[in-house]
């Protein structure tokens, strides 16, 4: 199946598609929320606490509830109208932004706060994520379902290295301060939730039985343990994200805690991952569904768990923002390829839950962050961050290994072929 063609005037087929193109636009403007978000909790949190600890605690909030909801909103996208799924998600991301704006600008804010702003926005994620890709494959159809998909992974990660930049950038202006920013996420989060409303409503898929959430949960599950290739990809990518992504957590601390600076260059730090997203990113969507693809995914996170090595390591805060941008390079290949080869491997039936599976090692993030913070505060935050380098180092050359042996080992049909294709093989 191809599922990114980037390079050509056909790279943005889907996007002929009105129904589709609202969809994208709303996505775009509700990850561009999300993200600022992202940043501004880490700021906020160590501005009231000044604690490593404390900054995990506010992405285990948000990773426990993502990983409550994540399996539920995987089955909702199979059973409910998935225009009502995502703008009851969207509302919630939007309440929560705009009473923490509030809370900032009144002065009123707490560190409990943040607390449950994160269970509500971890919540809705859970539920938004898995329903907008099941919902992009009812607008578009098949044919065009790999276009769609991938514009739609280049939005996520477009959104991902600019919007904590941008989130600094404004929080570091005096007049408008962390209040200000949080509230012009609440704007661009709005803009989200009006542009879902001009979607078509769409359609619950049909019912085929009468089982339970809890059951059609199940079935998602063993539909990935039945099948090697893409039960170890969606291990390993838990294991990339849950470790390799927390670095995201620390930059708050490590800027003004290590490097002694301020919120400006919190997000001057994250933007540097852009500049390796950017310069990676066409050659590496033309390449996604080409002879060789696996290859390249192994090459990314092998890229990224030494990128994080490295950024702990780093003496001074421009050769970090060096570290970074090979760091945004290395992130933006392994995550599009692995989604790619795991799309690539799924049949329709299952798209949604096994996409709430993979989604899942975002929820593992938020978990890892909290004894990963505390884990900082006893060995200092510099060797944390390098462990988790070399967890995520070392995760992806196992799977490498195991994977490698499988695909010389057996021919296991289908999957097998698809798993072939991708790294090169017969």
């Amino acid at each position: 199946m191809s599922l990114l063609r980037f390079g050509s005037s056909a790279s943005f087929t889907s996007l002929r598609n009105p129904d589709y193109k609202l969809l994208w636009w709303s996505g775009t403007f509700s990850m561009m929320s999300v993200q600022m978000q992202f940043l501004l909790r880490g700021v906020l949190a160590w501005d009231l606490t000044e604690s490593e600890g404390a900054l995990g605690l506010v992405y285990l909030c948000f990773g426990i509830a993502m990983l409550i909801a994540t399996p539920l909103g995987g089955v909702a996208a199979d059973r409910l109208p998935k225009r009502r799924v995502l703008i009851v998600a969207q509302a919630v991301l939007l309440g929560a932004a705009v009473f923490m704006g509030v809370m900032v600008v009144t002065d009123l804010v707490q560190f409990w706060m943040l607390l449950i702003a994160a269970v509500l926005q971890g919540t809705a994620f859970g539920f938004y994520g898995p329903t907008r890709v099941a919902f992009t494959a009812d607008i578009v159809g098949r044919d065009q379902l790999g276009n769609a998909i991938s514009l739609s992974m280049l939005s996520m990660n477009g959104t991902r290295v600019l919007a904590p930049s941008f989130a600094g950038a404004i929080a570091g202006v005096a007049f408008i301060g962390l209040g200000g920013a949080y509230l012009i996420a609440a704007t661009i989060s709005s803009a989200a939730f009006l542009t879902l409303l001009r979607c078509p409503p769409g359609e619950a898929a049909a019912r085929t039985t009468n089982s339970g959430p809890f059951h059609e949960i199940a079935d998602g599950v063993r539909y990935v343990a039945e099948r090697a290739h893409l039960r170890r990809l969606v291990i390993t990518s838990f294991v990339v994200i849950m470790f390799g992504f927390n670095y995201v957590a620390f930059v708050p601390a490590l800027v003004k805690g290590e490097f002694g600076l301020g919120d400006g260059m919190v997000g001057l730090l994250m933007s540097a991952s852009s500049v390796g997203a950017v310069v990676v990113a066409v050659p590496l969507a033309a390449r996604a569904d080409a002879p060789g693809a696996w290859r390249l995914m192994i090459i990314s996170g092998c890229v990224f768990g030494v990128g994080v090595m490295a950024l702990g390591a780093a003496p001074w805060f421009w050769l970090a923002v060096l570290v970074t941008m090979v760091l945004g390079a290395g992130t933006t290949g392994y995550q599009s390829l692995s989604n790619t080869i795991a799309l690539s491997m799924t049949e329709d039936s299952h798209r949604g839950r096994v996409q709430s599976l993979m989604m899942l090692s975002f929820a593992g993030f938020g978990i890892a962050a909290a004894p990963l913070g505390f884990l900082a505060e006893a060995i200092g935050l510099r060797q944390a961050i390098e462990l988790m380098g070399i967890i995520t180092l070392a995760g992806v050359l196992i799977y490498a290994a195991l994977e490698y042996r499988l695909h010389r080992q057996h021919d296991d049909g289908p999957e097998h072929r698809v798993v072939a294709s991708a790294t090169g093989g017969d």
